[in-house]
């Protein structure tokens, strides 16, 4: 079977052969791209194998180290042999395996997102992995086609998401960032239908990048990896020229001195580390809509990211605030709400629409997303009973004065007496914290949207259309029905399946299920 003729992003798609019956082989390019992913994994332990096995005389060592070589090439030999697929007017199918054979198909009318990864590996022989993402679970789940080249990804992406283009395209653009006419982010659009930009990257949100949960993580999942590879190749950090002198200089310091320096040390490394990895994942942001009915967020430095999300499955949006962004920087993040399960395609349902910016901006983005005239997401909301501010309090100081009470008892068993510090200084932060939880609680209904907000730590505010409620779903826990309060969830085919309206007074819950859909709740009104 050859491979098919390349073609362009605007072109048509390769014509079928009739021998096949429509099914097409990925590029002869993976064979390169697939062995090399494998062997980069593999290097730390490969690099000690060799230099151990050489230096030492074993050649034991060394022949593992060539078999794993040899394998990984064999096995992106028969994957490449052994995948196959199409695309007709109905699915998506994909087929691949010799001794484990996979059949995934996918409907290519509960496509919802198209997400195109191109590594620094994969840009270097052009080729790129294309994510599809659907609405469904299991086998229908969505499929990932590594390596495709990137122009036939390209095209595959316009393909699957065709849709009719709204006629309200002239929506409104957060501020300071008028619409033009641009082509893809790599720049080798030229030739290409064009879309409007609707934000690209500002700056300024480099503020952000330290102040994010997740670029934390990855900061200690980076530090843990690299200590393990130290570990692997013998390297002792304490023995590299100036250890001693450093070590000699702490060790005759003040306690309270080296604490300070070694948490100096340990805020700097995580600042410069969050704002590198900040910087490889949104260079060259832009946000975009295109004139295949979709919004396109395209980012990165090493590795470039285009994701695809289809309008007609969008639901409503979202501005998340993590405590630190909102607190520190007054900054939040809008993202999207699409048909289908969260987690997939790299966030709920949908994803980010574009890095933390300051808040208003946040809110601009998701407006223009959703096409709205205004900040969907932003404004007064309607207060909760009191009721729920006390079950914040109790919620939030309640395990602190556990811990209180049982660190008095310790004391009084002789244990140590800062345990009852530190436990006096957590129902202390317990207050202000189930405040704060009261103040983000609420949510307002206008003529389109369905608004809820809530939490601290990350306060979400989701905004969903009122056409995307497809039922009601009440929950009331026995600490509830004591405090006189529900959680009304209204449940869509978009996010996580449900959005939920917190510790709302039974009137109110009636009231506002019957405002959204009347026929529905006939029975409880009557």
């Amino acid at each position: 079977m050859s491979d098919p003729a390349p073609v362009t992003a605007t072109g048509p798609a390769p014509a079928p052969d009739p021998a096949t019956d429509g099914w097409r082989r990925l590029p002869g390019r993976m064979l390169l791209v697939a062995p090399a992913t494998a062997l980069l994994r593999l290097a730390p332990a490969l690099v000690v194998l060799v230099l151990f096995g050489a230096g030492s005389g074993n050649r034991t060592q060394v022949l593992i180290a060539g078999a794993a070589v040899v394998l990984a090439v064999a096995a992106g030999v028969v994957r490449w042999r052994t995948t196959r697929y199409r695309i007709t007017d109905e699915r998506v199918e994909l087929h691949s395996g010799l001794l484990n054979r996979q059949r995934r198909s996918v409907p290519r009318d509960r496509i919802r997102t198209v997400d195109l990864t191109a590594p620094l590996l994969h840009r270097l022989v052009g080729v790129s992995v294309v994510k599809v993402g659907s609405g469904q679970h299991g086998s229908d789940s969505g499929l990932d086609l590594d390596a495709v080249a990137t122009e036939e990804a390209e095209r595959l992406r316009r393909e699957l998401l065709a849709r009719p283009t709204p006629a309200a395209d002239a929506a409104p653009h957060p501020p300071g960032h008028a619409p033009h006419d641009v082509t893809d982010a790599a720049g080798e659009g030229a030739g290409r239908a064009a879309g409007t930009e609707l934000d690209r990257l500002d700056w300024y949100s480099l503020r952000f990048a330290p102040l994010t949960i997740s670029s934390l993580a990855a900061i200690g999942a980076l530090a843990g990896a690299s200590w393990n590879v130290l570990n692997e190749t013998g390297v002792d950090p304490r023995r590299l020229p100036g250890a001693d002198t450093v070590a000699g200089e702490l060790s005759a310091a003040p306690i309270w001195a080296s604490v300070l320096v070694a948490v100096g040390v340990l805020l700097l490394v995580m600042v410069a580390g969050s704002v590198v990895l900040f910087v490889e994942r949104w260079w060259d942001y832009r946000l975009t809509r295109e004139p295949d009915g979709t919004l396109r967020v395209r980012r990165g430095l090493l590795t470039k990211r285009s994701l695809s999300v289809s309008e007609q499955r969008l639901r409503g949006v979202t501005v998340a605030e993590p405590l630190l962004v909102r607190a520190l920087g007054r900054g939040a993040q809008a993202g999207a709400l699409t048909v289908g399960p969260a987690g997939e395609s790299g966030g709920s349902g949908g994803g980010a629409l574009g890095p933390p910016v300051r808040r208003a901006h946040a809110h601009a983005v998701a407006a223009t997303a959703a096409r709205a005239d205004g900040p969907v997401t932003a404004g007064p909301l309607r207060a909760h009973p009191p009721r729920a501010r006390t079950r914040r309090l109790v919620r939030a100081a309640g395990p602190a004065l556990v811990l209180l009470a049982g660190a008095g008892a310790g004391v009084a068993a002789g244990g140590p007496v800062w345990t009852v510090v530190v436990a006096a200084v957590l129902v202390l932060l317990a207050v202000p914290l189930g405040l704060d939880r009261y103040r983000a609680l609420g949510h307002r209904l206008d003529d389109r949207y369905l608004l809820s907000r809530h939490g601290s730590l990350l306060r979400t505010t989701t905004a969903l259309r009122r056409d995307g409620v497809i039922g009601w779903r009440v929950r009331q826990s026995l600490f509830q029905r004591r405090a006189g309060v529900l959680t009304l969830e209204a449940t869509t085919a978009a996010g996580g399946g449900a959005v939920q309206v917190l510790d709302l007074s039974p009137a109110d819950a009636v009231a506002l299920m019957a405002a959204v859909t009347p026929e529905a709740v006939a029975d409880l009104r009557s």
